[in-house]
């Protein structure tokens, strides 16, 4: 029996609930929360929603971590949000004290899930996360890459005109001012990005990713994006449980790829049960190298501030 656990039922939480049952992949997807009656009743409103989208898999809402028990894999989404104005790093103390408690919770009752975070930072997050945990490290990854991969196909396409399903791309680096977008690796319709979009367009739009998730906030006014960043974690579930071994972005313990050890970033990883199964290396350029190496030195110099905070 798979059993996929996720840790809060905002907006975010609530709709990566909603796609992961509708993949009809797991037996139960246990959605918990500390606010009494909002998992309940999201849970039941999903479940009377499976004889129309004709799925099998079981939403549980609960308050109690103890129904969490024996989970395969767990997405934590727990934590305040970004509001306008708001950096991902302004969030880092008051969040490491809900993902430090939420680990310990989930640790309680299941053995050895695989943990997939989501709370912002999220590289420190993750970094946090699988200290706690005291899983082993592959065990243990941040969903960043995945959506931020996504936003940067999105602005390619509309800017080259072309359909979103011919454009590949990819970011690495960390969620953030210092993501790593990474022209080298992207196309359209198998033409290079380098050639299809001229330098100044292509420049902005790596900008404009970067601060892909500002800018919803800021439209939204009060909280921020969900409608992406689900389908991303949704997706790490799903090559998680089905081992699909798929190669995508996503926030990994480096072991001297790239240059690059002992830190959480993101990289381009094979996905299946178990979690991380290899880290790919990529024949990046010089700049993109650069940028990755800069981008580890930033998330270890905070994973220092992350360590002096007192979180019970």
């Amino acid at each position: 029996m798979s059993k996929v656990t996720i840790v809060g039922a905002g907006k975010y939480g609530s709709t990566t609930v909603q796609r992961v049952a509708a993949a009809d992949i797991a037996d139960e997807v246990v959605m918990t929360d500390i606010v009494e009656g909002l998992p309940q009743g999201l849970a039941l409103d999903m479940n009377q929603s499976r004889p129309l989208e004709r799925y099998r898999t079981k939403v549980i809402g609960t308050n109690d971590y103890a129904d969490t028990a024996g989970s395969d894999v767990v997405v934590i989404t727990a934590g305040l949000p970004r509001k306008p104005g708001m950096s991902r790093m302004d969030l880092l103390e008051v969040n490491a004290k809900i993902v430090a408690d939420v680990t310990r919770e989930i640790m309680t009752y299941s053995e050895a899930p695989v943990i997939i975070v989501v709370t912002n930072p999220l590289d420190h997050m993750t970094t946090l996360a699988a200290e706690v945990s005291g899983l082993d490290r592959n065990r243990v990854m941040g969903q960043a890459g995945n959506l931020d991969t996504a936003r940067f196909a999105h602005f390619i396409s509309e800017a080259a005109g072309a359909d979103v399903l011919d454009v590949e791309a990819l970011t690495l680096g960390s969620h953030g001012p210092t993501m790593v977008p990474v022209p080298s690796q992207c196309f359209v319709g198998g033409t290079p990005v380098t050639e299809a979009l001229d330098a100044e367009t292509l420049a902005s739009l790596v900008e404009r990713t970067r601060g892909g998730g500002a800018e919803i906030v800021g439209l939204l006014k009060t909280g921020s994006a969900y409608y992406a960043p689900s389908s991303a974690a949704a997706k790490m579930v799903k090559a998680v449980l089905t081992d699909s071994g798929e190669k995508m972005p996503v926030c990994a313990w480096t072991t001297g790829e790239y240059g690059i050890e002992g830190v959480y970033l993101g990289v381009l990883a094979t996905i299946g049960a178990g979690g991380v199964k290899e880290i790919v290396e990529l024949d990046l350029t010089a700049d993109e190298l650069s940028a990755l190496r800069g981008a580890a030195g930033a998330v270890a110099e905070k994973v220092e501030e992350l360590h002096g905070l007192d979180l019970g």
